[in-house]
């Protein structure tokens, strides 16, 4: 290990992530119109040099500069006195540089009007940003439902890629604020791998075609396989039809959302509970509110397990309650006694502030009785 290795080492130094170097773009491909006008360069710089050693005896590095300064045009003069065969060599000279930089110049305007060197570094730059995100959701197609998922994603300062196959996903990610975007094809591994989608958090398909989501979710699913990733990705998905709603669950989506039942219960709430409409959107929606409500998984190797919920103490020391229990058959149980037992791989429906509901994720996930227990 070097020095400078040390130093990094001492100082917690890390290197930002990078993409995969075969996920890149191709630039060379389209400098390969900028070769002739660089082989004629170093052409025309080589027979000047030679031409003025041979003609006028000049030295090497004097050649070299009378070449560079004529071959450029820049009007510096002669560097020393040339004969009548060695001003006609430098006419030429001019008129051989004044060439090829015109037809540079030419290519170089082309390729820029063609738009695709450009393109190709802002996305070499977009894939670097997308490498350095963790725990991020990949949201894929945009919509009016992306628009307001990705508003409550920066609410709640969530990070989130954007992928649309359209042309108009730049423009998009300009006007509705896209920090991270990319144009490609969702359900196409090589989308899924510029995405970052190995440290992601999660998948969000909200196309308004189901055969986009159930490709999508398949996808998914297989790559996850294929990697051989630690923990699976949580898929929501979007369903017009109450019909394939069902179709995507079995499929691999773990949450589908449907608009027309969402719209249905909300209306129904409202109409049965005026007093309470907005209960739900201060609770659950509102991104400063300091309560939160969550599921919390039992492991099976918990201590909680078959213990009383009154034994476990949780209120006493998280101050979060447990208002309801689901168990491993699906059967949910709301407001529990605290008798019921805590079972093996049953979810807590619990409600608290952020803070003290990751004290009980921690909690829970303890193979040993916390010490904590001895004081409450």
């Amino acid at each position: 290990m070097n020095l400078f290795q040390r130093i990094r080492k001492f100082l917690n130094w890390e290197t930002p992530p990078k993409p995969d170097v075969k996920l890149l773009p191709e630039i060379y491909p389209h400098l390969k119109a900028f070769r002739l006008p660089l082989i004629l360069t170093v052409l025309t710089m080589l027979v000047g040099t030679i031409g003025y050693v041979i003609i006028d005896d000049f030295d090497l590095m004097d050649a070299i500069y009378q070449t560079g300064i004529t071959f450029t045009t820049v009007g510096f003069g002669e560097i020393a006195p040339v004969s009548n065969a060695g001003r006609i060599f430098t006419i030429t000279l001019i008129i051989a540089g004044f060439a090829v930089f015109s037809s540079a110049v030419g290519i170089l305007v082309n390729e820029m009007n063609k738009g695709n060197i450009i393109a190709i570094l802002k996305e070499r730059r977009m894939l670097y940003k997308i490498a350095r995100l963790k725990k991020h959701f990949v949201v894929c197609y945009h919509n009016d439902y992306t628009l307001e998922v990705t508003k409550q994603l920066r609410k709640n300062h969530v990070p989130f890629v954007v992928i649309d196959p359209r042309d108009e996903i730049e423009e998009w990610a300009k006007e509705y604020k896209y920090p991270y975007f990319l144009k490609a094809e969702p359900h196409a591994e090589v989308a899924m791998l510029k995405a970052h989608l190995a440290s992601a958090k999660g998948l969000i398909t909200l196309s308004d075609s189901i055969a986009d989501n159930i490709a999508l979710i398949a996808s998914v699913r297989l790559f996850e396989r294929e990697h051989n990733l630690p923990k699976p990705y949580y898929v929501i998905s979007a369903a017009e039809l109450m019909s394939d709603v069902e179709k995507l669950k079995k499929l691999g989506a773990d949450t589908v959302v449907s608009p027309t039942k969402l719209t249905a219960q909300r209306v129904s709430a409202m109409a049965a509970h005026p007093d309470m409409e907005n209960l739900l959107e201060e609770f659950l929606y509102k991104s400063d509110n300091p309560l939160d409500m969550q599921e919390i998984f039992v492991p099976r190797y918990s201590w909680a397990v078959l213990k009383k919920l009154k034994e476990t103490h949780i209120r006493q020391m998280t101050n979060v309650s447990v208002v309801g229990i689901t168990k491993k058959d699906g059967k949910f149980l709301s407001m529990p006694k605290g008798d019921v037992l805590v079972t093996s791989e049953c979810k807590l429906l619990v409600i608290g502030t952020q803070s003290g509901i990751s004290m009980t994720k921690d909690l829970i996930k303890k193979r040993v009785k916390p010490k904590e227990l001895k004081f409450v």
